[in-house]
């Protein structure tokens, strides 16, 4: 605590201030100066918890509000050079502020080695072009299309690759029936397990994908979603509302053939490289990370349209974070023929 002088009593003795400051110091130990600033950033502390209800014990408060404090400052020098003109997306801070690095892989569905990555058939590039050259669209936003279900949450399991197997057959399904249903994630969580995906420790779509062609799905209504992957699997034939007869792969690292079946078929299930604090803290603007690696996928989100801004392409897509992530849940990438953090490095959809 400060002590300031112009509190003091008019006419108080010197002698009876240095009395009281020795008694304070005998009493209680010397007290820390703490600036302006230091305050400042205690009560943005006190201020983010509270928004996210979140309460440590003493030890722990310490150790978090150190990394909170990091990740603040990163993204407060990200904003500064974006507000210079240096950087093309701004970052905000959100509910994985005091997270470690590791802790943030665990959101990612980590267990997605590419030595054992699950592909399938993948659909002539040739012919996506064919279709893709009827419909010439520069700009494609399947969300004001009515094929893109609200954005959803995973929360603290690294469940993404079902959300991402699911967004696609939702936009499928809509597209065949012109119903929009919501599919159930914790279905693929508590079911697929026999197919090869891993609960909160991730996945690769492809055997999710494999998972509904063999059963189906039932909807979140019927199957909500519970963010663990302890429970048995409650799956019930009868309830099932989406079926798959198949699915095609995108060739791999080929954008145009990417663009084109964004175009011509609807929103696609796709893993990118989204293991930078760039990409946690993203907030708006066109998303761009030098060091992002197309071969190391680790997040999986729905590719739902692209378009064009101030004369950079961009790629949409829907993540699994809630509406606070980002642009409302969504990210515009750069769309600049470098694959930028692998987007089209492992992209699929569904056949219904």
């Amino acid at each position: 605590m400060r002590t300031k002088l112009a509190h003091i009593p008019a006419g108080q003795h010197v002698s009876s201030l240095l009395a009281a400051a020795l008694l304070s110091v005998l009493l209680f130990g010397p007290q820390p100066v703490v600036s302006d600033s230091d305050e400042l950033v205690l009560n943005e502390w006190e201020v983010w918890k509270s928004r996210h209800g979140i309460n440590y014990d003493e030890n722990n408060d310490v150790q978090r509000r150190t990394i909170w404090q990091e990740n603040k400052r990163m993204i407060d020098d990200n904003n500064h050079r974006f507000f210079m003109g240096m950087r093309p997306f701004t970052m905000a801070m959100n509910k994985y502020g005091d997270l470690t690095r590791q802790e943030y892989q665990v959101l990612q569905g980590s267990v997605m080695n590419a030595q054992h990555v699950k592909r399938g058939k993948t659909i002539s590039s040739r012919k996506l072009r064919y279709h893709a050259s009827t419909v010439e669209a520069s700009a494609v936003d399947y969300r004001s299309m009515g094929f893109v279900t609200e954005v959803k949450d995973q929360g603290y399991c690294g469940s993404c690759w079902a959300f991402s197997t699911t967004g696609a057959i939702e936009g499928q399904l809509y597209k065949k029936t012109g119903q929009l249903i919501s599919l159930s994630e914790q279905n693929l969580v508590d079911c697929s397990k026999p197919y090869g995906t891993y609960g909160c420790s991730g996945a690769w779509m492809a055997n999710a994908y494999d998972y509904v062609v063999g059963n189906g799905l039932q909807s979140t209504s019927t199957y909500p979603y519970t963010s663990v992957d302890t429970q048995p699997c409650y799956y019930e034939s009868s309830l099932a509302v989406a079926h798959i007869r198949d699915y095609r792969f995108i060739a791999k690292g080929d954008e145009q053939a990417l663009a084109d079946a964004v175009a011509t078929i609807g929103p696609i299930t796709v893993a990118i490289d989204a293991n930078h604090p760039s990409f946690m803290f993203y907030s708006s603007g066109i998303f761009e990370e030098p060091n992002c690696n197309p071969n190391n996928l680790n997040h999986a989100v729905v590719l739902v349209g692209y378009g064009t801004e101030g004369g950079q392409d961009y790629w949409i897509i829907k993540n699994s974070w809630g509406i606070t992530w980002g642009e409302g849940g969504f990210m515009r990438m750069a769309r600049d023929g470098s694959n930028m953090c692998g987007i089209a490095s492992y992209a699929m959809f569904p056949v219904l």
